[in-house]
């Protein structure tokens, strides 16, 4: 595919868009990567130099364009495809085949999964946008690092490589049509497309950084930028003076922008202005020749080595660390271990540029043809989608074979095996269930979309049961109060109750102020209102929900809990409050993928105190009757990662689905008993 296009004329001024190589950018590269490393790998935090990489081909990219448009009055987009899949896909096949054989020798069971989901996302170009769904799901596994998750930026640097082609394309066609000088038409289209991507960062930002920071559109500005700078730069002619003083302020803000700046928590809205701002006067300053200016030492020696392997260098250097940390069991490497990181990352760089990079290029002929271009990268990247694909395949495979040996319950009775000391004494050995590597065991709830989940603002009601039923139970409350679901609604199916759930991930029924990441949670405060105005409606005659919350600084009954409570009894609606469950240190499936079941139990009174709060209260509304199945969970104070072979919980904090359903009799009794029913 071709697309032919005819220049309009160009202004006077007939400068290459660009200006050719520029040394004092690949140094620049050079610099922005080692910050990267030096700041994931000794801090733990970002830097801004995935900006500077994106503010960087944003400028390299719109130039070649604009150069190849001005010279052949078209873009060729097979063979600019072609090119970059050649140059990229090579090196990043390496290095997700390396992921996937570390992953297999040192991540938990649990962990393939998410792996190689993230390796088909790697390798296609939408790694980022696997990453924002991630942030936004409560019930996602994020306590551990994905090997991957770097990723993001060539995702949006790939998405870009879409874009750039066909925005320039468009610009040509306009400026052809109506007469004007392309490049004035390409600046005016790139300056919509930054301002507009900025507006939008700066929002969503606001709004839910989490999801902004992987977003495409709260990106792209970065790379407009870059584009505009390209146009704009060959019709600058700053003194030389000027130029050293910007070159220093540039490395200078940039180097600092790390330190300075909580970028993980505030990018990528307008603060990250700075790094890309910082590149900016890097590239303005240009290349003076002078001794005493910053691009001296830009295209130094060394730096031009470290920019070399840059795109190597990143793609190693992350994988490089989690899985050093994984290994080590350390949060953060010391001193010696990250330059031992470091150190392993240029070897890996170093080695993946001889053996792939370099005779790629060797072996290329002189004018490659597309089909060639587009064999190479088919020739590096093939072999590790179908090893992702065959590896799934096997796992799923596992999955069904268990699934089958779980359908008979004899061999998987759960918490009934501390309440039947024959069933406990005839227990039969069979594999863990819900299989450790497969699928997060949740409620049926969130695939229902019956859960507001971590984002949403409006309480969603469901319903469950007899819809003619005398009997109303409303299940209210956060995640951990959502995990009782699935015993509630095989009591009320059994018995011809119904059931309202009303849940939504990170929310309390509380009038405490709700707070996440240290702001308001605003989604809480309307979806809080919602449910209780929907309360008042349907009327149920009990809510469950959580009557205490368990964390690592203790276990509380929150003041908001008992205001609600008594706002229920003013509507004459009786509540049970079901005690918080322990919280663990770490997440099932991960110490199961790696360790024996003995040696995942943990004390209960890691996050519970050992006498339930609701007793020390001073005043407890009429409508309340308070239930702790603590011991049918965590008997005698330990939590078992395994009872009765049914794994307990789906992470750290929430029971799986299949071993809450196993809670159902003692669940019963307790309803019945507090209702009379």
């Amino acid at each position: 595919m071709k697309e032919a296009v005819s220049a309009a004329p160009l202004s006077k001024r007939q400068i290459p868009v660009g200006g050719g190589y520029r040394p004092e950018i690949q140094g620049l590269r050079g610099v922005a990567v080692m910050l990267v490393a030096v700041y994931h790998i000794w801090f733990g935090t970002v830097s801004g130099g995935v900006d500077v990489f994106l503010l960087v081909t944003g400028f390299l990219i719109t130039g070649s364009l604009v150069r190849s448009v001005e010279r052949r009055g078209r873009i060729g987009f097979l063979a600019f495809w072609s090119k970059l899949a050649k140059r990229l896909l090579p090196t990043m096949a390496i290095v997700l085949a390396g992921v996937m054989v570390a992953t297999y020798l040192w991540l938990p069971a649990s962990r393939w999964r998410d792996v190689l989901s993230e390796v088909v996302a790697s390798a296609l170009y939408y790694e980022n946008w696997a990453l924002a769904l991630n942030s936004v799901d409560y019930l996602a596994n994020n306590d551990d690092a994905s090997p991957l998750q770097h990723i993001w930026s060539l995702s949006i640097q790939g998405q870009f490589y879409v874009i750039a082609p066909l925005l320039i394309t468009l610009a040509v066609l306009l400026a052809t049509r109506v007469g004007w000088d392309t490049r004035r038409v390409l600046m005016g289209a790139l300056g919509t497309l930054f301002a507009a991507s900025l507006t939008y960062s700066v929002i969503v930002t606001e709004a839910n950084q989490r999801w902004a920071y992987f977003d495409t559109g709260a990106r792209l500005w970065e790379l407009a930028l870059g584009g505009l700078l390209a146009l704009l730069l060959p019709y600058l002619d700053l003194p030389r003076r000027l130029r050293i003083v910007l070159g220093w302020l540039g490395l200078t803000a940039l180097v600092l922008c790390g330190a300075l700046i909580p970028v993980s928590t505030m990018f990528p809205g307008y603060v990250a202005l700075w790094p890309t701002g910082a590149a900016v006067l890097v590239i303005l300053a240009g290349t003076t020749g002078s001794k005493w200016a910053v691009d001296r030492w830009l295209v130094s020696r060394p730096l031009s080595v470290v920019a070399d392997l840059s795109y190597s260098l990143y793609l190693w250097h992350w994988p490089v660390l989690v899985f050093y940390l994984q290994v080590t069991e350390r949060t953060m490497p010391s001193l010696t271990g990250g330059f031992y990181v470091l150190g392993t990352s240029f070897v890996l760089a170093w080695i993946t540029n001889k053996l792939v990079t370099d005779r790629v290029e060797r072996f290329t002929p002189k004018r490659p043809g597309n089909g060639w271009n587009w064999g190479i990268a088919a020739g590096f990247m093939a072999p590790v989608l179908v090893a992702t694909g065959l590896w799934s395949v096997t796992q799923n495979m596992e999955q069904r074979r268990l699934e089958e040996l779980a359908s008979d319950l004899g061999n998987y009775p759960g918490a009934a095996v501390l309440v039947d000391a024959e069933m406990a004494a005839a227990l039969p050995a069979a594999p863990v269930y819900p299989d450790p590597a497969g699928p997060a065991d949740v409620p049926s709830i969130y695939a229902d979309g019956c859960d507001a989940r971590l984002s949403g603002a409006n309480a969603i009601v469901c319903e469950f049961g007899d819809e003619s039923s005398e009997h109303v139970i409303a299940l209210v409350g956060a995640s951990r109060t959502a995990h009782w679901f699935p015993p509630l609604l095989e009591i009320v199916e059994e018995a011809g109750w119904r059931l309202v759930n009303i849940t939504k991930s990170g929310c309390q029924l509380s009038t405490d102020p709700p707070k996440r990441d240290g702001e308001i949670f605003n989604e809480c405060l309307q979806w809080r209102e919602e449910a209780m105005a929907e309360l008042d409606r349907i009327r149920p005659d009990v809510v469950v929900t959580s009557s205490t919350r368990a964390t690592a600084a203790g276990e509380v009954v929150q003041d908001g809990f008992v205001e609600r409570w008594e706002e229920l009894d003013e509507m004459s609606i009786d509540v049970i409050g079901i005690r918080d469950l322990p919280r663990r240190s770490e997440s099932v499936p991960d110490c199961l993928g790696s360790r024996n079941p003995e040696e995942c139990v943990e004390s209960a009174y890691r996050t519970q105190k050992r006498v339930d709060p609701t007793q020390e209260l001073d005043h407890v509304p009429d409508n309340v009757t308070f239930v702790d199945l603590t011991g049918n969970v965590c008997p005698d104070g330990e939590c078992p990662a395994v009872l009765g072979n049914v794994m307990v919980y789906s992470d750290a904090t929430h029971m799986t689905a299949t071993f809450s359903r196993t809670l159902a009799p003692v669940l019963e009794k307790e309803l019945r008993q507090a209702t009379g029913w």
